[in-house]
């Protein structure tokens, strides 16, 4: 999950008529009229409810508050902490939620198997605002003719690292060329246990970019790149801290000094860290050899009881106020294109959220897993955790 040139949705009429009465000679012989068909009792109107799961930590925070005063609509917003926390909900189905934001690299599937309603273009006018070069990437390696997803933000996974606490645990030790060396390579994690390694809790996070990094195809479906991949990850297993679902927190708390990390995530740790007058210097890196962008997107639930509320909040959502608004809070690169013009300046020149075109190019991005590959995945990763 782009300069400003690449980050670069009727109403039926009811008709009345009056019936007028007149004096006439009455008939010779009265013709039964036919029986009028009954008409198709009308859909009862949604209840004023509104139930979302999303990741935490990803939305301004009064931007729920300004849509139930505006809608009159009650919204119920819950959190997950991984994609297979969700894919699991969606398969067991009865979700109860109505708009959930699943990574493009689940949803493909996930769509596949009939798991979400088309959206209703007609009421989302706000499409418009979308960036189509995005689109065209959603279109194209997740969701044919766009219509099941919007997205909610972007970014990419990559190492965050705590500058001050990193030069004091590497000493003399110069930084890699390739800041993936920081989270992958023993010289490196060795003296940088001291200071706390932390890795993302999720297997379609860790993997593909140890993948990435022994030079294999960081979304490939083959069990045996897993076991490279896991080979490589079991030299530096012993010099990890934390296996994170509270990784803004973990970072800037002091937990860890280096992450496989989401990029917002690292500037909202930095955010907090600057208002808790730390001293330490938080930043995402770019490594040399790219990382892996990822698109977090919304889709009404096949199951959804309220999906005109969920239109309606889409909607809400695509305003180009409530886009920038997303990303000037959350450090967290919006695909409205029409938002563009009003995020912050210190936001838009941030290169680690709007990367530069040229470093955009070496960015992977994302695609998906099929079923088998995922459960295959998600066995080595667990034995990478528990260290067999």
């Amino acid at each position: 999950m782009m300069k400003k040139y690449l980050w670069s949705f009727a109403l039926s009429a009811v008709m009345l008529a009056a019936c007028g009465k007149k004096e006439e000679a009455p008939a010779a012989a009265a013709v039964p009229a036919p029986a009028a068909s009954a008409a198709a009792p009308a859909a009862p109107p949604e209840e004023k409810v509104l139930n979302i799961y999303n990741w935490p930590d990803y939305v301004p925070k009064d931007m729920i508050a300004n849509f139930e005063k505006e809608s009159g609509i009650k919204v119920n917003y819950d959190t997950f902490e991984t994609n297979e926390a969700l894919h699991a909900k969606l398969v067991a189905g009865n979700t109860g939620y109505d708009i959930v934001v699943p990574g493009s690299v689940f949803a493909k599937p996930q769509i596949e198997g009939g798991m979400f309603r088309p959206l209703d273009k007609a009421k989302v006018k706000n499409l418009a605002n979308l960036d189509p070069a995005i689109m065209a990437t959603l279109a194209k390696n997740t969701d044919p003719d766009n219509k099941h997803l919007v997205p909610w933000a972007w970014g990419f996974t990559t190492v965050g690292i705590n500058k001050t606490k990193v030069a004091k645990a590497l000493g003399k030790m110069p930084m890699p060329e390739n800041a993936w060396d920081l989270v992958f390579k023993p010289e490196y994690t060795s003296k940088l246990k001291s200071c706390g390694i932390a890795y993302l809790d999720s297997p379609t996070e860790i993997i593909p970019v140890a993948l990435h990094y022994i030079g294999k195809d960081a979304y490939s479906n083959n069990a045996e790149d897993y076991k490279a991949a896991t080979d490589m990850l079991a030299k530096v297993r012993k010099d990890v801290r934390i296996f994170s679902s509270t990784m803004i927190d973990d970072i800037a708390g002091g937990k860890a000094c280096v992450a496989i990390a989401w990029s917002g995530d690292v500037n909202i740790a930095a955010g907090r860290a600057k208002e808790n007058k730390s001293k330490d210097e938080i930043e995402a890196l770019l490594p040399s050899t790219g990382a892996l962008i990822f698109f977090d997107t919304m889709a009404v639930t096949k199951d959804a009881k309220h999906p005109n509320n969920a239109m309606a909040f889409i909607d809400f959502y695509l305003r180009a106020e409530n886009a920038a608004l997303m990303t000037n809070e959350m450090n967290y690169p919006t695909a409205n294109k029409a938002a563009i013009e009003k995020i912050k300046p210190e936001i838009a020149g941030n290169k680690t959220i709007f990367v530069d075109a040229g470093y955009f190019s070496k960015m992977i991005a994302p695609s998906s897993f099929t079923n088998e590959a995922r459960e295959a995945m998600a066995t080595a990763y667990n034995a990478f955790k528990k260290g067999k």
